[in-house]
């Protein structure tokens, strides 16, 4: 066999081991073949942890079959398939996805979404329209004045109503 039919090999996933710097994946390539230990080259600020019956093309370096990585690995499975020319998406097998759109719209499609900021989220925009409920376990403020803490002047028995509320924030 020559080199060059040695150094690019189609496989499948057999398992991902995501406990190395560069993860490290089992495949079973063609004619049978199982290597482990192939690690995965992923782009920067990217990751996925592959599931089982995931292709992949495998690299091995001048051939040597002692040591090769994983150049790309894809799903068609999962793909998004109704993408227009030039959009982008990442998803799951589970349906989740973020789609950047045509006209500059970014669709997040899940169950639950879940946004952790250590000490912020801002919005920067002048409009913010939601539908359902909003759900809080904390204070909001609207122009400086608690909606938890405010209290009201003219507070009279019966079907009155209240002077709007006093001061700014508690």
């Amino acid at each position: 066999m020559t080199i060059l039919t040695r150094m690019l090999v189609r496989g499948t996933v057999v398992l991902a081991a995501a406990s190395h710097k560069l993860q490290a994946l089992q495949m079973r390539l063609t004619a049978g073949e199982i290597k482990d230990g192939l690690e995965h080259f992923e782009p920067y600020g990217f990751t996925s942890h592959p599931l089982p019956g995931a292709e992949g093309i495998a690299a091995f370096l001048g051939g040597d079959r002692s040591h090769g990585i994983v150049l790309t690995v894809a799903d068609r499975r999962y793909r998004l398939q109704a993408l227009e020319a030039g959009e982008v998406a990442l998803y799951t097998d589970e349906g989740d996805k973020v789609h950047l759109k045509r006209g500059r719209i970014i669709d997040i499609e899940t169950d639950t979404l879940n946004i952790k900021a250590t000490s912020a989220v801002n919005f920067d925009t002048p409009l913010i329209t939601q539908t359902g409920q909003i759900v809080s376990d904390g204070d909001q403020l609207a122009a400086g004045i608690s909606q938890v803490g405010h209290v009201h002047g003219g507070v009279l028995i019966g079907g009155g109503q209240t002077e709007p509320p006093a001061g700014g924030a508690p």
